[in-house]
């Protein structure tokens, strides 16, 4: 029997192959195991308020008062925000913040200088 991959959205192992295509039995998800990678590639664009592609080691500006989690404290609009990581996730920034520390922000919240 052949090593198939595990379904790429419920990460089930009962995949099996129907033509050049291979299903999960569980979700019902179908894909192009050739394809996965080119979409996979895709998806890992991140793009800021304005809709500039963000890359690893940008600076970033903050364009609202964000409350920071766990704190009283708040992160003012106008925050230069420099080195920042792109990560997978729903806060899909990863930096450090003068006066913070190591905080996640969301992209939709940051504009690229």
């Amino acid at each position: 029997m052949a090593n198939l991959p595990s379904c790429p959205k419920c990460h089930s192992e009962y995949t099996y192959e129907d033509g050049n295509l291979l299903v999960c039995p569980e979700c019902a998800y179908e894909w192009n195991p050739e394809s996965e990678a080119e979409t996979n590639e895709e998806q890992k664009v991140v793009k800021d308020a304005n809709g500039n592609i963000l890359n690893d080691g940008d600076t970033v500006t903050v364009i609202k008062d964000l409350k920071v989690k766990g704190s009283s404290s708040v992160l003012k609009i106008g925050t230069k925000v420099k080195g920042i990581r792109l990560v997978d996730g729903d806060h899909n920034i990863d930096c450090k913040i003068d006066g913070f520390g190591a905080m996640k922000l969301k992209s939709e919240f940051v504009k690229k200088v």
